[in-house]
């Protein structure tokens, strides 16, 4: 009998170092991939920088983005308006991005129509979510902006690239209540091994009847952000070799007053994960998102839910 137990124990002892030995140079090997792909793809970008200057008439505007460039996602932006050097603080500027595809068809994507004024920064803000790169179709920006009892309008062309920070994501869908609706990550742009705060902003496409006005009639390109919502998360490892774990200490995403939707999430080594979700109205009903298996499937590719985000960090 105790030679039995010992055998036993010994069989038992011998699988389970197998199996430590097969995630040790699994995980190993992956990670020395990530970090060869983090090199190339995830950089933090913190300066603002022109991205376009219009001249009109006596009038000069300059829009700046993060590192002068506009991305397919989340997009802060900064629009400074002047003549004669002088800085404009009453223009009351409006902004709309629309794309046009191979087809002749114009859509938009999330955005702030009535721009901001920063009084300390001499600056108006907001923000666009391109939701696609230029390539076959073609984004351009509609500008208005109010002075001397006159409103100019302004169309300019611009060049959005694709987004090379997985950390900086996106995604679009139809709700259970046949809604339009977009996700789009804000923040970190550059994550930690360690509990981050996460930042999203959510948006819904504003439906309204065709009409007859010249265009570009904003109505018809209005998106809204969404209120009052709660974005569940589950962040996993999905990936064969990383078994489908997760980690401890995540936040789900709620509204703050800056409109966009803060949350912790804990990525507890490097490598691609998926932040799963699950996005509920504010009475609690669910838009779209499925529960993942939470088992730990070492050797077979971890379950993602109906909608999710991939990252890589």
């Amino acid at each position: 009998m105790k030679f039995i137990k010992k055998s036993c124990a010994l069989k038992l002892f011998n699988v389970l170092t197998l199996l430590f030995l097969f995630m040790i140079s699994s995980c190993t090997l992956d990670m020395t991939d990530y970090e060869a792909e983090r090199n190339d793809t995830v950089e933090e970008v913190i300066e603002f920088r022109e991205a376009i200057v219009i001249n009109q008439d006596s009038y000069k505007i300059s829009i700046e983005a993060l590192n002068g460039k506009f991305h397919k996602g989340y997009n802060e932006i900064r629009l400074k308006l002047s003549k004669n050097n002088l800085s404009i603080s009453d223009g009351k500027v409006t902004f709309l991005p629309i794309i046009t595809n191979e087809k002749g068809e114009h859509s938009s994507c999330p955005h702030l129509y009535n721009l901001n004024y920063n009084v300390t920064a001499n600056y108006y803000t907001g923000y666009v979510v391109f939701t696609e790169e230029s390539n076959i179709s073609n984004w351009k920006l509609y500008l208005n902006f109010s002075q001397d009892n006159k409103v100019y309008k302004i169309e300019q062309s611009i060049e959005v690239l694709k987004q090379p920070n997985m950390n900086l994501n996106m995604t679009s869908f139809t709700g259970k209540d046949g809604e339009q609706y977009i996700i789009a990550l804000v923040a970190p742009q550059n994550p930690k091994v360690a509990e981050n705060n996460l930042v999203a902003g959510i948006y819904k496409y504003n439906k309204v009847e065709k009409s007859e006005t010249t265009f570009p009639d904003p109505t018809q390109f209005s998106y809204s952000e969404v209120s009052n919502f709660t974005l569940a998360i589950d962040p996993r490892m999905p990936e064969p070799s990383m078994g489908n774990h997760s980690s401890p200490n995540n936040k789900d995403l709620i509204q703050e007053n800056d409109g966009l939707y803060h949350g912790v999430v804990n990525y507890t080594m490097t490598g691609n994960w998926t932040l799963n979700f699950i996005l509920y109205n504010q009475n609690g009903l669910i838009i779209k998102g499925t529960k993942v298996s939470t088992d730990f499937t070492p050797g077979i590719e971890g379950q993602k839910s109906e909608l999710h985000i991939n990252t890589l960090f």
